[in-house]
């Protein structure tokens, strides 16, 4: 329908240029939005307002002129003027009503679509650091990253999850120390724990899994792993000067084989709990993609951005001109000492993704990363890379609450509420649905206590209770002994001729709409606010009309709307990866 309202205003443009009523030189853009009232139709457009400054005419004596030129539609039963210039479309009843027979015959393929057929997307998200369980500030990424991928796939585009595993530098190296330290400790070595190590119960685990493994074959004297370290911030000195002199002194005492061995086993059984929860939070990703796997060629990109004269060197340091490409200023890629930048592995990466075909590549970065997309917008346009392949989203962050109270976190301090412990007190559905309700520019307020409750304020419960209500109205077809002709109900959906009914075959009808505008707009909360919508429309037409009635045309008629209304309800939690239980 939406197709056949943009032919007929292009049919009508070219009438009005035809006859000089508008500029043969002008061609807008031709748009059709959705109506948000039922009164003013079921779709409208501006394109009189558009035309009527370069026509020299009053807007509405444009749209008049549209509607002249050309004959509506078939599947529009008439148009009107509103506003100052706005057209109103108004679906004819049949067209409309011919939604419930496409939904049924497409079932889990209503409301897919080929809009992006032929593109290849990268969806890189979470990508958190392997140096601790990943906790609720990261459910938000995971949960938008995994429902916009979702979406994308609907409309045809090719997608691949990506999760970019940070499994080297300095971060790595204090997770590596910090564990070793831990298991000294077991092993009866007295020592102060470093302030800016990782502190989390976890550490503990490892170290006690490591010990399991190497006995005392890692032990060194607590002495020689301090000496002529720096002191620690409490006592008076500089935290960072101090764990990086730990961090020289355990791959010292430790030698390359054995520091290996801690690495890696601090390193995995991270990446391994971090597989894990992800899995059992519905996401899946099809690559984990190392970062020590490219280290090779951050050296060649470097070089590359030298040779293209974007490296300058700087009391030692290498410096990548980015100032040159929109950044606020220049960034170093190698430090005086010879070792890399994270920037320069971003270069590297960057550089690798493109390089596998992709048409687009969107991030998923937390809101304080928002200093960090134009070095990447420089790095991509100085590898020699349209800037427009990248695309940033920048989540805000969720702060959660209980009882009323915000808890606070510190990943550092070990003191946080993982993702596990989240879905394990409210359970996979609430939390994926109430990540993704809210736009992801602006901030989440996640309340514990409305996402567990069985009410109609939680929005979860509300939509999955839609659903679980349809399939109580089939079992009490069967136990009332009342017949259901699907067919005859479909030849029948003349008599669907209520307000409650027309409301819900105008939610119907937009569905496919709000998939498209949500993937590619990336909005998952557009697909929620939907489904919100469809659910309210259900509890009412439940609430004003009864379906199982004796009338057995008019009973096959609603029952046929009642099941296309719960399979939307399907299709549309599925991509948010929310079940649909048929009992609450």
């Amino acid at each position: 329908m939406k197709a056949h309202l943009e032919q007929f205003l292009a049919d009508a443009l070219a009438v009005l240029k035809a006859n000089d009523v508008v500029p043969a030189d002008v061609n807008p853009p031709i748009t059709i939005s959705r109506t948000r009232d039922a009164a003013h139709g079921d779709y409208a457009s501006n394109l009189a307002m558009i035309l009527a400054k370069p026509a020299g005419r009053a807007p509405r004596d444009i749209a008049q002129a549209i509607l002249d030129a050309a004959p509506l539609p078939s599947d529009i039963s008439k148009a009107e003027l509103a506003g100052p210039g706005f057209i109103n479309f108004f679906a004819a009843d049949a067209v409309q009503a011919s939604v419930v027979g496409k939904v049924l015959s497409a079932k889990e393929k209503y409301g897919l679509s080929d809009a992006g057929m032929g593109q290849r997307w990268q969806v890189e998200f979470v990508s958190a650091n392997p140096t601790g369980p990943l906790h609720v500030g990261h459910g938000r990424g995971a949960a938008l990253g995994a429902t916009i991928s979702n979406l994308l796939t609907a409309v045809g585009v090719e997608v691949e999850r990506e999760y970019y595993v940070n499994d080297a530098g300095r971060q790595m190296d204090i997770l590596a120390t910090s564990v070793w330290l831990r298991y000294l400790e077991a092993h009866g070595q007295k020592l102060d724990f470093p302030s800016n190590g990782y502190q989390g119960d976890y550490i503990a685990d490892i170290a006690t899994k490591l010990g399991a493994e190497q006995d005392d074959a890692l032990v060194r004297p607590a002495a020689d792993v301090f000496k002529d370290v720096p002191a620690d911030e409490p006592a008076g000195g500089d935290k960072e000067l101090h764990i990086d002199g730990l961090i020289v002194n355990t791959k010292s005492l430790l030698g390359g084989d054995n520091y290996r061995t801690v690495f890696d086993e601090a390193v995995n059984s991270v990446l391994d709990g971090i597989k894990h929860d992800l899995a059992e939070f519905k996401v899946i990703y099809d690559s984990w993609f190392s970062e020590a796997s490219i280290a090779n060629d951050v050296a060649r990109c470097i070089d590359k951005l030298d040779e293209a004269g974007h490296i300058y060197e700087q009391e030692g340091a290498k410096v990548f001109r980015s100032s040159a490409f929109g950044d606020e200023k220049d960034r170093v890629v190698v430090r005086s000492n010879g070792l890399t930048t994270y920037f320069a592995s971003d270069i590297a990466y960057i550089n690798n993704k493109i390089e596998r075909g992709y048409d687009k590549v969107l991030y998923l970065f937390g809101a304080d990363h928002h200093g960090y997309t134009d070095r990447m917008y420089a790095a991509c346009e100085a590898l020699g890379h349209p800037r427009e392949k990248l695309e940033f989203l920048l989540i805000q962050f969720a702060n959660l609450f209980r009882d009323g109270e915000r808890v606070q976190m510190s990943t550092r301090s070990g003191s946080f509420v993982t993702i596990r412990e989240l879905f394990e007190e409210i359970g996979v559905d609430a939390a994926r649905y109430f990540y993704v309700m809210r736009r992801y520019q602006q901030h989440l307020d996640f309340d514990l206590d409305l996402a567990k409750s069985q009410s109609k304020n939680n929005p979860v419960y509300y939509v999955q209770y839609a659903h679980a209500r349809i399939c109580s109205m089939q079992r009490e077809l069967g136990h009332k002994n009342l017949e259901f002709d699907s067919e005859a109900g479909l030849a029948s959906l003349a008599l669907l001729d209520t307000a409650e009914e027309a409301e819900l075959l105008t939610l119907l009808n937009k569905y496919p709409e709000v998939v498209e505008k949500a993937a590619f707009e990336h909005e998952p909360h557009q697909l929620t606010g939907y489904l919100r919508d469809l659910a309210n429309g259900l509890h009412i037409y439940y609430g004003a009309h009864k379906v199982l009635v004796d009338d057995a045309a008019l009973r096959n008629a609603r029952f046929c709307l009642l099941l296309a209304v719960k399979q939307v309800l399907v299709n549309g939690l599925s991509l948010i990866n929310v079940s649909t239980p048929e009992v609450m």
